[in-house]
């Protein structure tokens, strides 16, 4: 690996900075102390600094040169409502939240890349460091958008990365095209007719209808989409009744749908919904649904994904970055970035086993500190080969 010199010898600062966030994580839109911490370092870094958008999230603007180009770098910040089950000494110490994720990671790489850049950096542009929060489930990036972030601070292209646990450090995956899936939520009550338990002939069981529905909802992953293309619909909360002897009025159900391909947004909700209705209709009961759009396909554009690749290339070499991964089917509210703009997002290996390889969103999950410099060697690799003299 080629990382960066001055990057290099200030890795054991940058895991100081990196465990003091891990133990001060905080969930959507609560990211106080954690936007605090970036807005004090950028404006240490001398960059132009503005906070509060999207409730907390910071913007840093780096200017060199004369050049009118202008990228974005994104890195998220919020944590998840999850009980950390590590013990080292620099475990969350908010209950009930932890950063079992890697945006303490994410964080620090872009503001070593930010510090570098404003002392050492070699390019003719602008870049913006997107700080955001609210990653997690709530589409912080949709509401930094809808907040006109790219009408304040434009840019020609956008840029993200995700630590990826079972990847040794020193590799990367990217891939041209959908590289992480679509998140649909969709919330059903199906209502019936409720009845003793030794009755059900006299009544409309809600449980019953609801595991044929999601039965058949499966069919729309295995007969109405074409095989090649990914896509999981997964159902995974059903709740009914109450005790032994009575079947319920009502059943509720939710889940979730994925997919890489856009333009079969419109055609699974379609489908979904004339599946859950039909079934219901056929035995009586009734159905309300919520079907909702959360974040669209995360599809890297060609142009911006060689530059990416590139700059990864510089870094890791060539041998260590897989060009063509398959798509992950976990979704990304940086998609909603690339709705207005093109751009890239790679995948860096955060390590196996017990060094690394703990999947994110476990109890157990650590961001591991031996990725830093290379992240931020990716970052300030990026930015001098997008703005070249």
């Amino acid at each position: 690996m080629e990382i960066i010199s001055e990057i290099n010898n200030a890795k054991l600062e940058l895991r100081e900075w990196r465990r003091y966030l891990h133990q001060i994580p905080e969930t959507a839109f609560e990211e106080v102390q954690t936007a605090g911490f970036v807005a004090q370092k950028l404006k240490e870094f001398g960059l132009e600094v503005h906070e509060k958008i999207a409730e907390t999230g910071v913007v840093g603007i780096l200017r060199k040169g004369t050049g009118n180009k202008s990228i974005g770098f994104r890195a998220d910040m919020d944590a998840l409502p999850i009980e950390e089950k590590n013990r080292f000494s620099y475990t969350s110490r908010n209950p009930g939240k932890m950063h079992a994720c890697g945006h303490d990671g994410h964080t620090v790489m872009l503001l070593a890349a930010a510090r570098h850049l404003a002392l050492y950096g070699k390019f003719d542009g602008t870049i913006s460091f997107i700080f955001q929060p609210a990653e997690e489930n709530e589409g912080g990036a949709r509401r930094m958008i809808q907040e006109g972030l790219f009408e304040k601070f434009p840019v020609n292209a956008v840029y993200g990365l995700h630590n990826y646990p079972g990847l040794e450090v020193g590799k990367a995956a990217v891939r041209t095209g959908g590289i992480m899936a679509s998140f649909d939520t969709f919330d059903l009550k199906i209502t019936g007719v409720g009845t003793h338990g030794a009755m059900p002939h006299k009544g409309i069981d809600p449980i019953v209808v609801g595991a044929e529905v999601v039965g058949a909802l499966q069919k729309i992953v295995s007969r109405a989409t074409d095989p090649l293309l990914p896509i999981v619909l997964s159902v995974t909360r059903f709740q009914a009744g109450t005790t032994y002897n009575i079947i319920p009025e009502s059943a509720r159900l939710a889940g979730s749908v994925r997919l890489t391909t856009p333009e079969l947004l419109g055609q699974i909700e379609k489908k979904f919904k004339q599946i859950c209705q039909g079934v219901c209709q056929a035995h009586g009961a009734k159905v309300d649904i919520t079907y909702e759009h959360r974040y669209p396909p995360v599809v890297n554009t060609p142009d911006e994904t060689n530059l990416a690749v590139k700059a990864a290339n510089l870094v890791l070499s060539d041998e260590n970055v897989d060009t063509n991964c398959p798509p992950l089917m976990g979704s990304e509210d940086f998609a909603w970035l690339m709705t207005s703009t093109p751009g890239s997002y790679i995948l860096l290996g955060n390590g196996k086993g017990d060094k690394g390889g703990v999947m994110p969103h476990n109890p157990q999950y650590d961001f591991n500190d031996e990725l830093l410099p290379v992240g931020a060697s990716y970052w300030i690799r990026l930015a001098e080969m997008s703005l070249t003299f």
